[in-house]
């Protein structure tokens, strides 16, 4: 048995719009769109904003049910962006406050290849990750997730009906084994590309740089604080396993007045010394840059350092993994089976 994560808050969100996941069936959505589960934005209210069948709501809202149909439930199934392991899961009720599930579960499934709502409605074996358990109104419910396998789809279930906003879906990318012998972006999320350390994220969260495609957006990137003193900004990547990278991708899109001056690029094979991939190179503002790494040595992390400081859009390591890493992926996928 795996243990819990312990800050897996902290862990980018497998289920969100930007990771490429989708809310492919429900049971019921009346009077809100299920497709607003997964929005990356937090939810919205806007007062006396009646449509034909009510509030218009910025999350998931069924019918409500009636006699003994109140014994049931409603359920919408979530195709995660990044099939991996989940460490945790937040129930969001933010603005439902008289019409929100007294109650909730979630279950989840891996299923290979693309199956469609209605198999995966009617024809899938689902398992409990998050026991039927209650929730307030208005709240960030967090439950953390004790399970060492990889999931692809999950299912959020409100006991009886209700209003639900927001479902994070929070753990770790785990890249498929059918794929690892391809070159790769080895940094990125839906391949097992992880953030370990930061040293500021006061505008917005270094997961976005690992995120699949490119940014729509200022917010949709990382964006420090101004720092006032000596130092400078880094951020620090683990690899979905050891590889030796051929290139590196440094975006700055939509970062005009705010972009770093320069970065440099480093990389490490376990717990050993750090080496330059790439000397301090200047950045242009609002530019994705590519370069080219010399450095021909397996790294299993990689450390991006900003000077002074400002905000990255994504930041792509392409390259192949050795044999070390290939192993490690079918390693980690023989222990979350």
């Amino acid at each position: 048995m795996s243990t819990p994560h312990s800050h897996f808050l902290s862990l980018p969100d497998l289920a969100s719009r930007a990771a490429g996941g989708a809310v492919v069936w429900a049971n019921d959505e009346l009077f809100a769109e299920k497709e607003n589960l997964i929005t990356p934005a937090a939810a919205e209210y806007r007062p006396a904003t009646f449509g034909h069948k009510g509030q218009v709501y910025d999350g998931w809202e069924t019918r409500r049910r009636r006699g003994a149909d109140r014994e049931s439930c409603d359920s919408a199934i979530v195709r995660l962006g990044v099939p991996g392991v989940v460490r945790g899961a937040v129930v969001d009720t933010a603005w439902f406050t008289g019409n929100y599930p007294p109650e909730v579960s979630v279950e989840a499934a891996y299923v290979a290849g693309h199956p469609s709502a209605t198999d995966l409605a009617e024809h899938t074996h689902w398992t409990t990750i998050v026991e039927r358990s209650p929730v307030n109104g208005d709240t960030r419910n967090p439950f953390a997730v004790d399970s060492g396998r990889r999931w692809s789809h999950v299912k959020l279930s409100i006991y009886p009906d209700g209003g639900v906003a927001r479902l994070r879906v929070h753990g770790e990318g785990l890249l498929d084994p059918q794929f690892a012998e391809l070159p790769l972006d080895l940094a990125a999320l839906e391949n097992g590309g992880r953030i370990t350390g930061c040293s500021n994220m006061f505008y917005s969260s270094p997961n976005n740089l690992l995120l699949p495609g490119t940014a729509r957006t200022m917010g949709d990137g990382w964006e420090t604080s101004r720092r006032r003193d000596a130092g400078n900004d880094w951020v620090q990547v683990r690899l979905a396993a050891q590889g030796v990278l051929s290139f590196a991708e440094v975006d700055t899109s939509y970062f005009i007045g705010n972009a770093p001056g320069s970065a440099r690029l480093r990389g490490r094979d376990g717990e050993g010394e750090w080496f330059d991939l790439l000397d301090e190179v200047a950045l242009q503002p609002d530019t994705r840059h590519r370069f080219l790494i010399g450095a021909q040595r397996p790294v299993t992390e990689a450390r991006l350092d900003v000077f002074p400081d400002g905000g990255m859009a994504r930041l792509r390591l392409f390259g192949r993994l050795t044999d070390d890493g290939l192993r490690g992926v079918a390693e980690k996928w023989s222990l979350s089976g």
